[in-house]
């Protein structure tokens, strides 16, 4: 773990005096960053001795509520537990009125406990060791979807796309649209200039399917990095669309009617001296690229609760609309599950497709990087790849409710091993407080369906 040095507080105070509030976060299992809002006479002692956050910080459910079978609320009297800054994480937030800057904590390892075993970063760091430890460096890269909706709802509350920069609805979009993009250029323009002041390696903008919807990738790196700079980046983002008068939403499925929103990861293997493992003129990759994907299909199911966490997460599968349907793997096929981009032979990777931009980037990355683990060690091979149409073809389809996925995470040996009992306690935990929450919730559907009929 990598906490950064006092010095690296010292230099930012002295180059931003104007500074004068600081916001400290972590973010729980359910990517959602919790925090305390501190004055700028506060922060040297965070860098010196951390910051004491409640246990119960990293067991709360999606809305905030206490989990008390996590272990970390009665069990431990909710102790305080040690947050460190992560290096380079302190930032200025340059949308702010009143000057400020935000600072990334993680738990310390010892000093975090017990929260710590449920901090997701951590796990991450754990699987990354562990590839680590054989030789295995890995490389990754997020391409993140959204919605750019307008701040207030439909006269039926609902939610509802943003005003384009005319002062209109859209009310369809061309996917690849130059002139959608160029609608929302003042908050692009500040978008880029938000992440260029943080370190965010933002690149290619897209019009996506829908009105208002919008991809922009990251730029891949160091694994760990690579998740710290996607969580950073989806904060950019809902910040700078509050100040442009919209709200952004990475709900993986806010519009039965239109297309659903991903979270695709790219990952390669790199060697201690960073040559690229996969690299291949064989479109397929090299035998170590053909392992990774079998270990990955092997762990898909037990996986995906990580991938899709979330009751919403599961409408986005439907056929035919670019989201996958089935463990399948294939070259240059964006009908498929895991795909193999086309390009030079040293940029080839494995492009992850199921994740819901709803998805924690920390835990996604580590089932991922787990289920390549999986592949390395046991020489896992993934059958042949789809040729054509991956939809038609598929012979085995992923489930699309939330409980299946969350009795399969729970009942995986491989998953305890990999991934660890003591964070999986917690997860597992907190995605059983919220299924019993949503299910128990009566609301507008249940009256359309039942109200008069039953």
């Amino acid at each position: 773990m990598k906490f950064s040095a006092l010095d690296e507080a010292r230099g930012f105070l002295s180059s931003n005096p104007d500074i004068d509030m600081i916001e400290l976060f972590i973010l729980d299992a359910n990517g959602v960053p919790r925090g305390k809002l501190l004055h700028r006479e506060e922060l040297l002692a965070v860098y010196e001795s951390g910051r004491p956050l409640p246990s119960t910080i990293l067991g709360l459910t999606l809305n905030g509520d206490d989990v008390e079978n996590s272990g970390l609320v009665w069990d431990v009297g909710d102790i305080d537990c040690r947050a460190y800054p992560l290096a380079g994480s302190l930032v200025r937030l340059p949308w702010r009125q009143i000057p400020t800057a935000a600072v990334q904590v993680s738990m310390h390892p010892q000093e975090g406990l017990p929260a710590s075993i449920a901090d997701p970063r951590h796990l991450l760091i754990k699987v990354i060791d562990g590839l680590k430890a054989e030789g295995y460096h890995p490389v990754m890269a997020c391409e993140l979807e959204f919605y750019l909706l307008d701040a207030k709802r439909d006269g039926n509350g609902r939610p509802q796309p943003a005003l384009d920069a005319d002062g209109g609805r859209p009310r369809t979009t061309q996917v690849y649209g130059l002139r959608e993009l160029e609608q929302i250029e003042p908050f692009l323009a500040d978008l880029y200039a938000a992440c260029k002041l943080q370190g965010i390696p933002a690149r290619t903008a897209i019009s996506e399917y829908a009105p208002g919807q919008v991809e922009i990738t990251l730029e891949h790196g160091d694994a760990l990095e690579a998740m710290d700079q996607a969580v950073r980046y989806k904060r950019v983002v809902k910040a700078l669309a509050h100040k442009h008068g919209m709200q952004a939403t990475f709900m993986a499925k806010p519009f039965d009617h239109l297309a659903g929103t991903g979270m695709h990861m790219h990952v390669s293997i790199a060697d201690a001296a960073g040559r690229n493992l996969f690299a291949s003129e064989d479109p397929a990759g090299t035998p170590l690229l053909r392992q990774a994907v079998g270990g990955m299909l092997a762990s898909l199911l037990e996986s995906l609760l990580l991938f899709c966490p979330n009751a919403n997460s599961y409408r986005r599968f439907q056929a035919n609309s670019y989201a996958p349907l089935a463990p399948t793997w294939g070259v240059d096929n964006r009908t498929v599950s895991l795909r193999v981009p086309g390009g030079p032979a040293n940029s080839r990777h494995i492009e992850h497709r199921i994740c819901g931009a709803d998805a924690n980037p920390y835990l996604a990355a580590a089932a991922i990087l787990a289920g390549i683990h999986r592949g390395l060690r046991e020489n896992l091979d993934p059958g042949h790849p789809v040729a054509g149409n991956g939809y038609a073809q598929a012979t085995e389809l992923l489930p699309t409710d939330w409980l299946t996925s969350l009795i399969a995470l729970e009942q995986s040996a491989w998953a305890r091993d990999a991934l660890g009992s003591e964070f999986l306690g917690v997860y597992l935990a907190v995605k059983r407080a919220e299924y019993r929450q949503f299910m128990a919730e009566v609301g507008e559907q249940d009256w359309r369906w039942y109200l008069t009929q039953a």
